[in-house]
């Protein structure tokens, strides 16, 4: 039988993501695609796969093209269920 404790602390953890900012035209919220490689089962070729999230910005510090590192949290809209934890790399250019 486990404890109150031990419970609080595997809840604790939470998934995180990096990815590449693609849009981020909304009030504290930017959509990041994810991209890992994948097998195809039949023909064996790797390929990539993009998922997106949307992700809370509180102080809409990113902009497209931004490298970031997004974690779960509670649901914070109907399609939030992501944060942005760092911002790891800024977008060359402007």
């Amino acid at each position: 039988m486990q404890t109150e404790a031990s419970d609080r602390g595997s809840r604790g953890r939470h998934r995180e993501e990096v990815g590449v900012v693609t849009s981020s035209r909304m009030d504290k919220t930017v959509i990041v695609s994810v991209e890992r490689a994948s097998l195809h089962p039949l023909y064996k070729k790797v390929v990539r796969v993009r998922r997106k999230f949307f992700a809370h910005d509180e102080s809409n510090e990113c902009r497209a093209g931004d490298r970031v590192r997004i974690a779960e949290c509670r649901p914070l809209s109907k399609n939030k269920r992501w944060r942005i934890v760092e911002v790891v790399e800024k977008a060359p250019g402007v």
